[in-house]
């Protein structure tokens, strides 16, 4: 069991942190460990890597951006759009007399 003793951690240049309250929510982005300010969107933390010369092919590849305290990219912010029906619908039957 030398699996546990080899653990690889990734030390990627870009960090996104969770999610913070405001209107509308954004996330705080780091590169290289320093704050560099907030993302709203995907293109606001693809246009922070590349202002600091990261070229990101990737945005699930733990090597290159890290997702704290939240999903990876389909939005930075919480997802605001409704959420589709199970397809069902109810109806009740009717009567007759």
């Amino acid at each position: 069991m030398t699996e546990s003793a080899s653990l690889y951690m990734t030390h990627p240049r870009i960090m996104v942190l969770g999610v913070q309250p405001g209107t509308p929510p954004f996330r705080i982005v780091e590169i290289d460990g320093e704050v560099i300010g907030e993302a709203r969107t995907i293109t606001d933390v693809l246009l922070a890597a590349a202002a600091f010369g990261i070229t990101v092919h990737d945005l699930d590849d733990p090597d290159v951006v890290r997702w704290v305290g939240g999903d990876t990219p389909s939005a930075p912010t919480p997802s605001t759009s409704p959420q589709p029906s199970s397809g069902r619908t109810t109806t009740s039957p009717a009567t007759t007399s």
